[in-house]
């Protein structure tokens, strides 16, 4: 990784993939105003207009979350158009190309093992690992002075707007009283996205070149971020414990469940840290109150546009 005091006080910012989760939060929090996205589905990547832009923050991908693709798709769109938007950018006199990857380039994390870091191998083990981790390496090969490459590694990102898994949980807690998530002993990194675009910022800032891993200060268990959830939302919630057994037959029968629920998932990114003097300003105490406040938001807000049409 390469560092450079200088930094893009002008930036022009080009996000690709429109509506997105994180480029919607991006465009909210960001210290930088110039920025705009554009839709990849409407816009194939010959047309894309690069004039005047600095900086490519390349959010678009399937993701794992969503429903089932075929390995292909994956590729074709995780790998070989984020590719082919970075040549043409690079082309187009771009200085810098901001990739979203994510940590399920390192593969399945199982117990024992090391805790993975900026430099651990990686071996992913479905499309959308291998998809991201191919992307990674084929912009590593196009990366040089004048055209800065930087991968961001995430894990499960959360915050104002969030879907998939993490809304999942909220919306399970919101609705169930008693659940079965009572003295979970694992530990699991999280983003907040806030600190997400924080670092965002100061990669781009640095003009830092490289690999780097964003995620909260510290990890939570299952049982912590219930309860921080429960509080959000103003609801005390009964937790029991599963018998031991019951956890064991689900990581079987039913992994990817489970594994999310009860399995731990850690990282180390003090390379990142270091490297950028970075420390990311939000707890997760904090990122998660303001999700859920969100979600009540916009729980109440179509409660009233409801009643408004009777």
């Amino acid at each position: 990784m390469s560092n450079s005091n200088s930094n893009f006080n002008m930036s022009n910012i080009l996000i690709t993939g429109a509506n997105s989760f994180v480029g919607t939060n991006y465009i909210r929090y960001s210290k930088y105003k110039k920025i705009r996205e554009v839709c990849l589905l409407e816009n194939k990547p010959e047309n894309l207009d690069f004039t005047g832009v600095d900086v490519v923050l390349h959010v678009a991908a399937i993701v794992h979350q969503e429903k089932k693709f075929h390995e292909s798709e994956y590729f074709r769109i995780n790998r070989d158009l984020c590719l082919e938007v970075a040549g043409r950018a690079k082309d187009a006199g771009v200085k810098q190309f901001v990739f979203l990857s994510t940590i399920k380039v390192y593969g399945e994390f199982k117990s024992g093992i090391s805790i993975w870091n900026e430099n651990s191998e990686c071996y992913p083990e479905d499309g959308y690992g291998r998809s991201k981790y191919e992307a990674e390496l084929g912009l590593l090969k196009l990366g040089s002075r004048d055209f800065i490459v930087s991968i961001i590694r995430t894990p499960l990102i959360y915050g104002i707007g969030v879907k998939a898994n993490m809304l999942s949980i909220i919306t399970l807690v919101d609705n169930i009283p008693v659940l079965p998530f009572g003295k979970v002993n694992n530990k699991r990194h999280f983003t907040y996205i806030e600190n997400l675009v924080k670092l965002i910022d100061r990669i781009i800032e640095r003009k830092a070149s490289g690999l780097f891993i964003a995620m909260d200060t510290r990890s939570l268990s299952t049982t912590e971020l219930v309860e921080l959830i429960s509080d959000g939302l103003g609801k005390k919630r009964i937790l029991f414990r599963l018998p031991r057994f019951i956890i064991k037959v689900g990581m079987i029968v039913i992994p990817k469940i489970f594994d999310r629920l009860y399995g731990s998932f850690e990282i180390d990114n003090t390379k990142t840290l270091k490297e950028l003097d970075f420390f990311p300003p939000f707890k997760p105490e904090i990122g998660i109150k303001r999700m859920v406040q969100d979600y009540k938001n916009q729980k109440n807000q179509k409660g009233r546009i409801r009643f408004s049409t009777l």
